[in-house]
């Protein structure tokens, strides 16, 4: 019974994360991008000046500043997707999976830019300051009250979703990788878990900010570290890597070693798929972080540009980079997303190459934990009512600890699936009021050119 029951939400999980979501999540990004003119490239500079707190106005509402809003975000993207999901996704589309995987990158990032907008423009900000904010929030403050079921449905799946993907899969995987790496019982594992979760969580996102803009920087770094060894010592293959890199894009990948080969459909799908995944642009879900920042919307917006580039351009690349110079993609017997890559970066590091994979795992699930937690607050804000969050953090750390010591993958399917149906009433507010988002904009262009709106520092 359990078996069948368990075949059938895998089977839901597929068609829920099919070509149809993922047409309407890189299709959708990529009028926007045409709409907007392109605002990656025109505004990138200038994400990187507001993040440096230069256009830091001390009268804008909110709880945390441009940078611990983009590192609450990141901290809940990057994740074990980068690591354990680029590698699954090679290893079944081969190298040219990587080009997929920079063009969503790239077309997410205005979608990340329209979702984080209207957020920050329909967020509600109470008499003690606190924030919330989101597609939920947006959905009821925007559209007309006939809309209000699937703004209620939308934050019951981001409830759902911060207990499944956002907590138990990724106290799973920190549990599995440190016993396996390290001989760590998974209880004890859970219980530290807990332990520091807690220490943070009951901070709000105002802790959660201060924890994850150290934290982000420091796991980023690490993997970036391990990624520039392995381009050291593997220089010689560059050129070969991103020659596969470009044919494998557009004429599929023949069977290498362990590679069985991949069509030019397999290929493009895989490397999308894992991109939207990964980066959450489409979701709506990290939105919810951005709206907290002392900022106005097309600001907050144009910072949020930098998330999928951070998540999916650079730290995806990273783990694609030590998959293809090494060899590891295609090599037979490996079995497992995490174990492909701290098999790619021990072959040239030695066992430090496997602790660098080991810590980043462990960091990278730990910071999504402590950021979907924040995501499951404003949902049970909405549903609920904000009396109800203290109960909610005490049941989410509890889970925490079942997720580091149980096989739930039932649980796990039908989470992945509702997180993945977050995009239906995301997407939807986002076409609706795609004309508010660029009145906004074109507002905001204007000033900047006219220098009404000026530097602080």
């Amino acid at each position: 019974m359990m078996q069948t029951i368990e075949q059938v939400t895998g089977e839901f999980v597929g068609l829920v994360w099919g070509v149809p979501l993922v047409v309407l999540l890189v299709g959708s990004g990529l009028l926007f991008t045409i709409y907007f003119g392109f605002p990656q490239l025109r505004f990138f500079k200038h994400a990187m000046q507001i993040i440096s707190g230069k256009y830091d106005d001390p009268k804008d509402k909110g709880e945390i500043s441009h940078f611990q809003a983009l590192c609450a975000a990141l901290s809940a993207t990057v994740g074990l997707g980068n690591i354990a999901g680029v590698a699954v996704a090679i290893s079944l589309g081969g190298p040219g999976a990587v080009f997929w995987l920079w063009v969503a990158g790239f077309i997410g990032m205005c979608t990340k830019f329209t979702e984080v907008c209207l957020s920050l423009k329909y967020r509600e900000v109470g008499d003690d300051g606190v924030v919330h904010g989101g597609p939920m929030f947006v959905i009821k403050n925007a559209l007309s009250k006939k809309y209000y079921p699937i703004a209620w449905l939308y934050a019951f799946f981001v409830i759902l979703s911060s207990f499944g993907a956002g907590n138990m899969f990724q106290s799973n995987q920190m549990a599995a990788i440190l016993k396996t790496s390290a001989g760590v019982p998974e209880w004890i594992s859970g219980l530290i878990f807990c332990v520091g979760a807690a220490l943070i969580l009951i901070g709000g996102i105002k802790r959660i900010g201060k924890v994850t803009e150290k934290m982000v920087p420091a796991m980023v770094g690490l993997y970036l570290f391990g990624a520039i060894w392995i381009l050291v010592a593997r220089y010689a293959n560059i050129p070969d890597m991103f020659g596969q890199i470009f044919a494998g894009a557009f004429a599929g990948t023949a069977a290498v070693g362990g590679f069985a080969g991949a069509a030019f459909k397999e290929v493009m799908i895989m490397g999308i798929r894992r991109a939207t995944f990964s980066n959450e642009a489409g979701m709506g879900s990290s939105a919810m972080a951005h709206s907290a920042a002392k900022s106005s919307p097309v600001q907050e917006g144009i910072v949020a540009l930098l998330e999928p580039f951070i998540d999916t351009i650079v730290v995806c690349t990273i783990t694609a980079i030590a998959l293809l110079l090494t060899g590891a993609w295609s090599a037979e017997g490996l079995t497992g997303g995490s174990e492909m890559t701290a098999w790619a970066f021990e072959s040239v590091m030695g066992p430090a190459g496997r602790w660098i994979v080991t810590s980043t795992v462990t960091l990278f699930a730990f910071s999504t934990i402590i950021s979907w937690e924040y995501y499951g607050e404003q949902g049970v804000t909405f549903v609920f009512g904000e009396k109800w969050i203290k109960a909610y953090r005490y049941i989410f750390i509890v889970f925490i600890f079942i997720g580091s010591i149980a096989h739930l993958n039932i649980v796990l399917n039908v989470s992945d699936a509702v997180y993945g149906l977050l995009a239906l009433p995301n997407m939807m507010a986002c076409w609706m009021l795609l004309p508010k988002v660029k009145e906004m904009l074109n507002e905001y262009t204007m000033k900047l050119k006219s220098g009404e709106i000026k530097a602080f520092k």
